[in-house]
């Protein structure tokens, strides 16, 4: 596969990805068709681009965003455990959506937040010194919180 030329690439293609991104929440297979018509690329040159870089997301984030950090403080600190946990309990791996819609799950390198270790975000919360304890209570809370809105709205 031949690469587009580096300008395209760096004034064009990544930023409107970006701002792509920015309105849906993640890189729509509509989107990159458009793109690819606008931008005169073929769609696996954009598939390239967006799957090369780890901050684009290529399907629907969910209602609740789940960031488990496994930067050096956090990983020493046993967040793969909580990372495995969270999977188990969600039924889902990293880059994935629950089925309903509400979590999606998320690997990253760094939070900011190493003096917390282990961290977690959700919902852009920074979440630190997380237990099993705290991870469970936490989920808990949400369940419950949404559980409620949900009635309130007639749901359910």
């Amino acid at each position: 596969m031949q690469a587009p030329p580096t300008d395209q690439l760096h004034s064009k293609l990544i930023p409107m990805l970006q701002e792509i991104q920015e309105r849906l929440g993640y890189i729509a297979p509509e989107a990159v068709e458009w793109l690819a018509k606008e931008l005169k690329l073929s769609e696996q040159e954009i598939y390239g681009v967006a799957t090369f870089y780890n901050f684009f997301r290529l399907n629907p984030p969910g209602r609740h965003e789940i960031r488990v950090c496994l930067g050096t403080a956090c990983h020493v600190q046993g967040n793969e455990k909580l990372l495995d946990t969270i999977c188990e309990r969600l039924g889902i791996q990293p880059g994935e959506t629950t089925p309903d819609g509400r979590y999606s799950l998320e690997r990253v390198a760094c939070v900011g937040a190493c003096a917390l270790a282990p961290a977690i975000v959700i919902d852009d919360e920074v979440h630190g010194r997380m237990t099993q304890r705290a991870l469970q209570r936490l989920l808990d809370k949400i369940d419950r919180e949404d559980e409620e809105a949900m009635k309130k709205r007639g749901e359910k």
